[in-house]
């Protein structure tokens, strides 16, 4: 059962949601499977594997800790482009391919400004 009052335990298989690290870094990630304690997701654009503590947010491992920020739902269209954007970089094997095209570059613009705007 999905206990509504921590914002995590929203996050369903296929939701697209934004982490921060220290550095900076942005990850714009898609859930791939949640368990009772953790969220498994890839990063968008460059596919790497990440888990996060479904609890507190932050990732798993030994890299350094990045938390996730926002899981503000995307506009239906910005969503299907950034849907279309993981499926371009999974299935891809031409690196002159992975070049964003316009719609895109203008997704990612827009991810960058709605996910600061849209805090958990």
């Amino acid at each position: 059962m999905i206990d509504w009052t921590r914002p995590l335990t929203r996050l369903l298989v296929g939701d697209i949601f934004h982490a921060r690290c220290p550095s900076g870094a942005s990850f714009i990630c898609l859930v791939e499977a949640v368990t009772d304690d953790r969220i498994l997701a890839r990063r968008v654009t460059t596919q790497d594997k990440v888990e996060f503590d479904r609890s507190t947010g932050a990732t798993l491992g030994d890299e350094a800790t990045c938390t996730i920020d926002s899981i503000a739902p995307l506009p239906l269209d910005i969503h299907n482009v950034m849907l279309g954007l993981d499926r371009k970089m999974r299935l891809q094997r031409d690196p002159e391919k992975f070049k964003l095209n316009k719609e895109e570059i203008q997704a990612i613009s827009f991810v960058n400004e709605y996910y600061p705007s849209n805090p958990l």
